[in-house]
């Protein structure tokens, strides 16, 4: 179905190198962000590497782990599995997750870091998601396009 989305903040952990940023990182000089080459699915889904993995693909039926903060346009967050404590786990091609997310994990390695950017059509439509504390507001705007930092932890 859809990407599961937390609504209620963990207790903040203090790490040196968070895996997945909380922030989306804009391209600062001499950063390893400037020279992100993104990539385009067929559906337009398109991706950057920030590390590519060695592990196994995500075929269609394969679980997959991943850690990922979502961005709105404007850079808020809107989710981010931090405030789980653990990783979101999914079937590849089983509507578990976002059709964008089906899309491109069998195109990406275990172990992977990248960023993700997802059009509306491939994300939640325009359906939107509404606030889970005020039908009137929504969370995820019908017709938006998202962006994500995402870590792919395992792939089984």
């Amino acid at each position: 179905m859809a990407l599961l989305l937390a609504t209620t903040a963990a207790s903040a952990q203090t790490t040196a190198k968070p895996a997945v940023p909380m922030a989306p990182s804009a391209p600062v000089e001499g950063a390893d962000t400037t020279h992100l080459v993104f990539q385009r699915t067929p559906n337009g889904v398109r991706y950057a590497f920030r590390e590519r993995g060695t592990g196994p693909l995500g075929v269609p039926g394969s679980r997959v782990a991943v850690r990922y903060t979502g961005f709105l346009p404007d850079g808020r967050a809107f989710d981010a599995t931090q405030a789980w404590g653990s990783a979101f786990r999914f079937r590849v091609g089983r509507h578990e997750a976002i059709a964008g997310w089906d899309e491109l994990m069998p195109l990406v390695p275990a172990g992977s870091r990248l960023r993700v950017l997802i059009p509306a059509a491939l994300a939640y439509g325009a359906k939107g998601v509404r606030h889970p504390d005020d039908d009137s507001r929504f969370l995820i705007p019908p017709g938006t396009d998202l962006t994500f930092e995402l870590q792919v932890m395992s792939v089984r």
